[in-house]
């Protein structure tokens, strides 16, 4: 055990416990953060892909048994009804082929009453900076066919506002816009925690340039996850690595201070003058010293 008397030092007690850290994490947060990311990813791209070849189907079958709606974002709905006039609201901090833009948000009453969140689509701001005037939607009975959506939540410290002539959020979320716009709105139910709204499709009644659809890869999550979780195995191995080295080269010093030839116990009494005598070898260097060029001086 003496050998191992080493590791109790200070130096090698703070890289032990570094380690165990850094793996804990690897393991508990950092690997399930990016394998979770990666199923998410996945579970929505299968979403996609079935709504896509699905039919729409009437958006009130939908709000008339939430119970079945289990995973309904992205599918493809139809809606009858009227838009509500006056109840315009833009999205900041969006983006349309690359430049600032906005999300242009409007209300739209079923036929029987019900009042859904519409998301008409993007726009692009004005100089970069502004929104450029935004035409009321058709009015009059109209019928559209939308994808479902889950609200995106809200951002805090992120308020609403009005600012040139429109509110102004931004998040698209179904319970901020009923409060900013002082009128009940339905969330289409999603199967998640958060309501959902309608996102027009193109050609639609009163829609700009829809917003894209995300594209269909899973994305590098696996890999990262995977990484962590090697890191995680790594780290430790590489601990134990350097502890077996350090024990290698401390056996190697003691057996080369063994072997070195001792000094005489008397010098002879007819010894040579000190100035007739040949130079000495210099002094091997002791065990601290060769630690201190091997890792470092000032670590244990």
């Amino acid at each position: 055990m003496r050998r191992l008397a080493f590791l109790l030092r200070p130096s090698w007690l703070i890289l032990a416990m570094l380690v165990a850290a850094f793996a804990y994490l690897c393991f508990t947060v950092l690997a399930p953060w990016q394998l979770g990311k990666n199923t998410a990813t996945s579970h929505r791209n299968e979403l996609i892909a079935e709504s896509v070849k699905a039919d729409p189907v009437d958006v009130t079958t939908v709000l008339s048994d939430p119970g079945s709606a289990a995973h309904t974002e992205w599918r493809r709905v139809t809606a009858s009804g009227s838009y509500v006039p006056d109840s315009t609201v833009l999205v900041r901090l969006r983006h349309l082929d690359g430049s600032p833009g906005y999300a242009v948000l409007a209300t739209f009453r079923l036929d029987d009453g019900r009042v859904l969140l519409v998301d008409r689509g993007l726009v692009s701001a004005v100089d970069g900076t502004r929104p450029p005037q935004i035409p009321e939607p058709p009015a009059g009975p109209q019928r559209v066919e939308a994808r479902i959506r889950m609200s995106e939540g809200v951002t805090p410290g992120k308020d609403p506002s009005v600012q040139d002539g429109y509110r102004q959020v931004y998040s698209i979320d179904v319970t901020q816009e009923s409060t900013v716009l002082q009128q009940p709105l339905t969330p289409v139910p999603t199967g998640g925690e958060r309501g959902g709204y309608l996102q027009l499709s193109e050609n639609q009644p009163g829609a700009f340039t829809p917003t894209p659809l995300p594209r269909l890869d899973a994305g590098p999550y696996l890999s990262y996850g995977l990484q962590w979780l090697a890191f995680g195995i790594m780290a430790p191995l590489g601990l134990g690595y350097f502890v077996y080295a350090e024990i290698r080269e401390r056996r190697k010093e003691k057996a080369s201070t063994a072997q070195q030839p001792g000094a005489s116990a008397a010098e002879p009494a007819r010894s040579a003058p000190a100035s007739a005598t040949t130079p000495s070898a210099p002094a091997a260097p002791t065990t601290e010293a060769r630690l201190a060029d091997r890792y470092g001086r000032g670590r244990g």
